[in-house]
């Protein structure tokens, strides 16, 4: 059950406000003056104050109850306040709220008013709370990780990152092949890296191929290596890399490019760890770590009979699929940041334009645009004109200026919800102190 902390020196307010929320089952703390209401917060579990503004029957100048938010803030930070007010008070009561305060109510005060503040305070404040142990327990998680296991300085802050990375680190200190894969851009070499730090072989070599680079008559001489004379200008052995990469990891990019003779072979190097080179007839034997990686749909090409399905099966140990970058939004300003040089950083323009972005480029195209940004932002702060981003198609219902709410959305969504600012700025997705900027920028009354 939420406890209210009511510092009122009237006793039929605290006693009135009582009896209203315990009709809301919600638990009512009094305290009469600021020195016991702070001493009540030190002993208590309390989720929200109601305080009023002065406690002398010979003060109304609200100074009292300035002092006292200010100190219920620098020793709570994150517990919300509601002031009570009179008319004589109420622009200290406004100050204070864009100061942080969560509301102000003018006495004598509506009950539905009241209460639907103080319900969604204490649905913010749930909310907040079980925000709180998420992140905690994303942040146990991730010391965890990064003790634990060599990232290779992979950078990210999603979830959806963060399951992916512990996957893969998981499934490092098997022997068995993982299939790296999602779209371009998502960075797949960077986890088969990851795979291969943590691995038993991990002071092997890594050695990579872009299976997708290569004309199609050279890729049994890169895999397998070739004998002088097997191909026109071949005037001496050639190490392939498979044997580059014995007792260590071979990465195998754009796998689902390999032409059919070349899965063949590849196929019976998995099985049996043994091939020729192109030329030769002489048998190798390697022992390596396969990861390899693509963004084709092979289930596609099986069907098609473009890749043979056992050897999908013998690649396919398990699977790591990197969701696209608009698909873990909290690795983009991480991201972003991390590609800018020492003594760059972002404008908060440029990090709403980062967000909205839909990098249909992924990771590659992020890069890309910092790095450019970096060479066209006249100073140290990159804003969102430096980015070059094309603006997110807008919502032809949103009645809106630029980035935020204009006059008309805001005195709607007051009228919608009778006037209350909690559920106002809710609804407009602002915090209550950005809702009470706006108003006093736009000449809005409360009323």
């Amino acid at each position: 059950m939420p406890t209210i902390l009511v510092i009122d020196d009237n006793p039929s307010v605290a006693t009135a406000l009582d009896v209203l929320f315990s009709l809301h089952d919600i638990d009512t703390l009094r305290a009469e003056s600021p020195q016991d209401g702070l001493e009540q917060l030190q002993r208590h579990d309390v989720d929200l104050v109601v305080q009023d503004m002065n406690f002398h029957a010979d003060t109304t100048s609200g100074e009292e109850g300035v002092a006292l938010f200010h100190e219920i803030r620098a020793r709570f930070p994150d517990l919300p306040v509601i002031l009570l007010t009179a008319w004589t008070h109420l622009e200290a009561a406004v100050d204070l709220v864009k100061a942080g305060a969560a509301d102000y109510l003018a006495k004598p005060w509506d009950d539905q008013k009241l209460m639907a503040t103080v319900n969604n305070l204490l649905e913010l404040g749930q909310a907040q709370r079980e925000l709180s142990r998420q992140h905690a327990g994303e942040r146990q998680r991730r010391t965890a990780l990064l003790r634990e296991n060599d990232l290779r300085g992979l950078v990210f802050d999603d979830p959806a990152s963060e399951a992916t990375v512990a996957l893969a680190c998981q499934v490092a200190r098997s022997d068995i092949p993982v299939l790296v894969t999602g779209p371009n851009g998502t960075g797949k070499e960077k986890y088969a890296e990851i795979v291969h730090a943590n691995s038993h072989v991990r002071n092997g070599p890594f050695v990579a191929l872009n299976c997708g680079a290569l004309p199609a008559d050279l890729i049994e001489a890169e895999l397998f290596g070739a004998e002088p004379g097997a191909y026109t200008g071949a005037n001496k052995a050639r190490e392939g890399k498979f044997e580059a990469a014995d007792g260590g990891t071979l990465f195998l990019d754009e796998v689902g490019t390999l032409p059919l003779a070349g899965q063949v072979k590849l196929l019976r190097v998995l099985e049996t760890g043994r091939f020729e080179r192109l030329g030769g007839n002489r048998e190798r034997n390697v022992r390596v770590r396969i990861v390899s990686a693509t963004n084709a749909d092979l289930a596609a090409l099986i069907a098609d009979g473009r890749f043979r399905e056992d050897l999908f099966y013998r690649l396919n140990g398990i699977e790591l699929r990197l969701p696209p970058l608009a698909q873990r939004p909290r690795d983009i300003l991480p991201l972003a940041r991390h590609f800018l040089p020492d003594g760059k950083h972002l404008a908060e323009d440029a990090e709403r334009a980062l967000l909205r972005h839909a990098w249909p480029g992924n990771v590659r195209e992020l890069r890309n645009t910092m790095q450019r940004a970096a060479l066209l932002a006249a100073g140290d702060e990159v804003f969102a004109a430096d980015l070059g981003l094309q603006p997110a198609p807008r919502a032809a219902s949103a009645a809106t200026t630029g980035d935020e709410p204009d006059r008309a959305a805001i005195e709607d969504a007051l009228e919608r919800n009778h006037g209350v600012l909690a559920q106002a700025a809710a609804e407009l997705g602002l915090s209550r102190q950005a809702l009470y900027r706006r108003l006093d920028r736009l000449g809005i009354r409360r009323d």
